[in-house]
């Protein structure tokens, strides 16, 4: 098994850290992603957000899947730090909102 540092995770912003971080997403198909160190292997994690705290500190909102066993679930990692490294970039130019370009209208009810 190998002996590689696993990432800490990190808590969510709290209004004690100061402003509210600027969060910058990609559109769904074209997401950046991360290696993650977990449980001896390194895991792929679409990001779903990058979060630039007032301080400087960058922070990676990642899906993950921590054990292999396919339950996914969101971890939020301050990078960089050992046990983290990239997988992929987007294509795609950040933005501050969330692209709704994939969507689709919502239907409309006959009467």
């Amino acid at each position: 098994m190998s002996t590689a540092t696993e990432p800490e995770p990190a808590r969510p912003w709290r209004p004690e850290n100061g402003p509210r971080p600027t969060v910058w997403t990609w559109p769904r198909t074209d997401r950046p992603a991360l290696w993650v160190r977990s449980h001896g292997a390194e895991r792929y994690a679409p990001v779903l957000a990058l979060q630039e705290w007032a301080d400087g500190t960058v922070y990676y909102q990642v899906e993950i899947d921590l054990h292999g066993d396919r339950r996914v679930g969101m971890r939020l990692y301050r990078w960089p730090q050992p046990g983290l490294r990239t997988a992929r970039v987007s294509q795609s130019p950040r933005a501050k909102g969330v692209d709704e370009s994939w969507q689709a209208e919502m239907p409309h009810r006959t009467a």
